[in-house]
Formats: structure tokens, sequence, C-alpha cells
């Protein structure tokens, strides 16, 4: 009791309170994002530079002009034009236009006539209704299509290959007789 030091009790952690600056009210500005993830197009080639992509939850009226690849997997309605580029309809992909591209690949539906400078590919599952005018065609077995099908041969620079043509010689002059009647049969309905 004489000698013994008074112990003093060890002060308890205090618990972590805010400080008394006032709250500051935090704001967040909402940013429109898709609920789909984004995935890739399996049918795209690394290769091919850059390419547009309509999700399937989006839905178009009107005209497309394009100077690169497109991937469609939503809805489109109008007309539809990639001249130099690939076209991708995905299998989501319902189009009702009149489409123009360098090549054409149908995993959906497309409504309309299709024109391809160079390919179209209509795969399994596809169902094209229209007139297609293409270099070369692809049809899998289990694809839909109705219309018809003008194969046209892909002009890489032919004219500037072709050779003059030469010119034709004169027809001979029937020789003249003094005194003869000469007649002739101009169509190529008479008889001999």
């Amino acid at each position: 009791m004489w000698n013994k030091r008074q112990e003093e009790p060890t002060p308890a952690p205090r618990p972590a309170t805010p400080a008394a600056s006032p709250v500051a009210e935090v704001k967040k500005e909402s940013t429109a994002v898709s609920t789909t993830p984004f995935r890739t197009p399996e049918h795209n080639n690394p290769s091919s530079g850059n390419q547009a992509s309509i999700g399937k939850a989006v839905k178009i009226n009107g005209q497309i002009f394009s100077k690169e690849d497109l991937y469609i997997d939503g809805d489109v309605e109008g007309t539809v034009e990639l001249h130099e580029n690939k076209l991708t309809i995905g299998p989501n992909g319902r189009v009702q236009a009149a489409v123009r591209a360098r090549e054409v690949v149908v995993l959906g539906a497309i409504q309309g006539n299709v024109e391809a400078a160079e390919r179209i590919d209509i795969r399994k599952e596809a169902k094209l209704v229209g007139d297609i005018k293409t270099a070369r065609i692809v049809i899998e077995d289990g694809a839909y299509f109705k219309g018809s099908i003008d194969i046209v041969k892909h002009d890489a620079k032919v004219v500037a290959a072709a050779p003059a043509p030469v010119p034709s010689a004169p027809a001979p002059r029937p020789a003249t007789v003094p005194g003869a009647t000469v007649s002739a049969v101009a169509s190529g309905d008479a008889k001999r």
C-alpha cells in the first residue's frame, strides 16, 4: 500500500469517429451502359481494319453509308451501302433494306435485294428473301433463300487489259458487168 504505485488504467482505444467537418455529398453521373456484354463478332477478321457494330438492341430506320466493315445484329430498315467493305448480318440481325457491299455474310435475316461486288455467303441458319447480284455465292445447307441470282463477272480493270479493237476490212464490192442487173436480198429470211 505504501510503496505501491498507482496503476493508471491504460486508455482504451477510441473508436474512429468522423471528423466534425461537413459531409461532402458525392454525385455520380449516370452513363448509358448497355446491359448486353460486348463481344467481338466471331467472323471478324483482325487484319481487315476497323469494324463498326450495330447491337441487337438497336433499331435503325433510314440509310446507312459506311467506309468501314459493318456488323449488324439489330434491326435495320432502309438502305445499307458499303461499296468497298464487308457487311455481316449477325444471328440476331434483321435487315429490311436494299444492300450494296463488296462482300456480304448473312447469319440472320435479310428481306430485300442484295448486290455484292465480290461474294455473298448465306450461312446455315440464315434467311434471305430478295434478288441477288454477285460474282460468287455460297449457300450453306439449311439456309433459306427465295429470289433470283444474277452471277456477274468481277470487272477488275478489265477495260484497261482489253485489246484495242482491230478495224475491219471493207466488204468486197461485187464486180460490175456492163449491161447486167444485180439484185441482192438484204434479209436472212430468203430461201435459196
